[in-house]
């Protein structure tokens, strides 16, 4: 099925509205809205609460003040570590980069504290040019169950801490994320791997290799937190140790004079968060299960683009209230599809659907707002065109339905000579006819536009209906003192359809020709063969038309401003009669026009064999 002009139009624009918004959703200001859309739904969903697996033992404020800095933590730490290891955690997971030697005597209480500390996970990190790890003592390292690293990875854009990187690697050497490594230890199990995600113990981790191995962190809710207890409160009251019984410990500075890792989060609002408690967070994710997938882009995509061809149905079916009500329950679908998905733990972008559904739905609205509004202005000058056409045929009508009524009544009131009374029968003759011409006109333009007529299927040549034309319009010619000038139409030349249709076609361009031209001028007539179709010319030197006349000259009951101020009688109507008797015989017409140079109409029409009009003429 072969779209109209208008609904062409229509899709493309649509189109290019779903584009734009494709464009605009994956420039970083998308990203940025998709972000925030994010954090957003975060804060608003409020998930079942569960048991929290892990405890922080923080390294405060307080703590640092009583212990002289983060240079002499480690001899409290071996007491904390011991203390703990009573206490039968599942695994102690540091993050401290204990890379340097201190003290010979603090370190080897060190190194036995962690020897007693079961599944004991220790932190690594990058250098800073990325060339190497910096990994704890050797001794330290000899005690531990794992290496992990504390590498967060915050958004380039905003510096929130969403995702985690589940790996990191240099020099040929990767390291596992100390969450990942703390639950690894803390199950006794390995970790196998595939290019879509992780398994470790049978806890599958969607962490696809092409991405990064990034992680989305699910963190705990504000309502519920991370139970944490400070360094010095536990070494001032040992029976705190308790706490730590069956929990995955995460030991780390959370003092905000002596970090530097501390990243804003979904939930922060203002107030960032401290590395450790970002890889409490992300044991927490993995321990429960609780992962946020990112939805396929494709699912994505197509989403969108339902929603575009449901702003082009709402707005291409309906109209008024209705089509403005089902715009708005598709925006609201587009609003709240992100965040339904999001409390099943699916991240679908925000910005690329509600940006399709907002573009799509203005550019459908305000295209058929225009279209209604061209169709109601095209409406209104069509019934003042028609109205005027009635007045001016109502006005005609007169003067033959007054010489008939006039007639008619000096017939029946005297007694006429008999010549009289044939003068005047002839001219009720004549004006009747004239009068049941007009209204068969006026029929024929509503006949022809709903394809009612029937048309006859004769061969004719195309000479002779041109001569017969001729014949015709010379008297009229003649007054104005206009030649007409036929040039030489090949005998062969022949048309196949309504011979009267054709002829009356023919004959409106050939009078037109002559009423709106000044006297003493020229009419061209002119046929000839071209590709299997015969094209008939009528070319005037009369006032012409600029191109905006010439796309509207067929309309129904059409004059243009020049052919008013002529002051030739018209009914706007019988271009519009040509137009359709051409149509319907499978043909086209051409118009070249130029103010003030004439004008030119040239009819396409299908040729007919030449052989039939021979046969026919024998």
């Amino acid at each position: 099925m072969r779209l109209s002009r208008s609904n062409a139009v229509y899709v493309a624009l649509l189109a290019a509205a779903f584009a734009l918004a494709l464009v605009a959703s994956w420039t970083s200001f998308g990203a940025q809205i998709d972000n925030d859309a994010y954090d957003w739904m975060f804060r608003l969903y409020q998930p079942h609460a569960w048991q929290t697996q892990s405890i922080l033992l923080a390294i405060d404020e307080p703590s640092l003040n009583t212990y002289g800095g983060v240079r002499n933590l480690r001899q409290p730490l071996a007491q904390a570590l011991e203390a703990i290891a009573a206490a039968k955690p599942k695994t102690v997971a540091v993050d401290l980069i204990l890379a340097d030697n201190v003290d010979p005597a603090i370190d080897a209480r060190l190194e036995a504290a962690m020897r007693a500390t079961p599944r004991l996970v220790l932190a690594c990190q990058l250098l800073p040019d990325g060339s190497a790890w910096e990994d704890p003592l050797a001794r330290f390292r000899a005690t531990a169950a794992g290496l992990g690293h504390v590498h967060a990875e915050p958004d380039a854009l905003d510096s929130v801490g969403r995702s985690l990187p589940l790996e990191k690697a240099t020099q040929h050497e990767r390291r596992w994320a100390l969450a990942l490594e703390a639950y690894r230890a803390s199950r006794g199990a390995t970790i196998v791997e595939s290019p879509a995600d992780l398994d470790v113990g049978g806890r599958v981790i969607p962490s696809s290799l092409a991405g990064g191995r990034l992680m989305r962190i699910r963190y705990v809710p504000p309502s519920m937190t991370i139970p944490r207890v400070s360094l010095k409160a536990l070494l001032d009251n040992p029976r705190l140790a308790a706490q730590f019984g069956g929990k995955v410990v995460f030991a780390g500075v959370t003092a905000q004079t002596a970090v530097r890792d501390w990243l804003f989060t979904p939930y922060s609002e203002g107030k960032p968060m401290v590395g450790v408690e970002i890889h409490a967070n992300a044991f927490e994710t993995i321990a429960q299960g609780l992962f946020l997938r990112d939805a396929p882009l494709w699912t994505v995509l197509a989403f969108s683009l339902l929603l575009v061809v449901a702003a082009g149905v709402v707005y291409g079916r309906f109209t008024g209230v209705t089509a403005n009500a089902l715009a708005v329950v598709t925006l609201a679908i587009a609003h709240a599809t992100p965040y339904v998905l999001f409390t099943h733990r699916v991240v679908f972008s925000f910005a690329t659907p509600v940006s399709s559904a907002w573009l799509s739905m203005i550019t459908a609205g305000a295209y058929q707002f225009l279209v209604v509004r061209r169709r109601l202005r095209k409406s209104d000058a069509e019934r003042d065109r028609y109205r005027q056409a009635m007045h001016f045929v109502t006005h005609e009508m007169r003067t033959p339905l007054t010489a008939i009524q006039g007639s008619s009544e000096l017939m029946s009131r005297y007694v006429l000579p008999e010549a009289k009374r044939k003068q005047i029968a002839d001219l009720i003759n004549s004006e009747s006819k004239r009068l049941g011409r007009m209204i068969e006109m006026f029929l024929n333009v509503e006949r022809l536009s709903a394809g009612q007529v029937e048309l006859k299927h004769e061969t004719f040549p195309a000479g002779t209906l041109m001569a017969g034309c001729v014949e015709r319009a010379l008297p009229l010619a003649e007054r104005k003192q206009i030649r007409i000038l036929t040039e030489a139409v090949p005998h062969e030349l022949t048309l196949t359809g309504d011979r009267e249709l054709m002829e009356y076609a023919f004959y409106n361009l050939l009078t037109n020709a002559i009423k709106y031209s000044p006297q003493r001028t020229q009419v061209t007539l002119a046929a000839a063969r071209d590709d299997g179709h015969v094209r008939i010319s009528v070319e005037d030197q009369g006032i012409g038309m600029d191109q905006k006349e010439v796309k509207k000259i067929f309309q129904k009951f059409y004059r243009t401003r020049r052919a008013e101020q002529s002051g030739e009688a018209g009914t706007g109507i019988g271009l519009s009669i040509v137009e359709q008797i051409v149509l319907q015989h499978g043909g086209t017409i051409e118009v070249a026009s130029r103010p003030g140079q004439g004008s030119r109409f040239t009819m396409i029409l299908p040729a007919a064999v030449a052989a039939a009009v021979v046969e026919q003429e024998r």
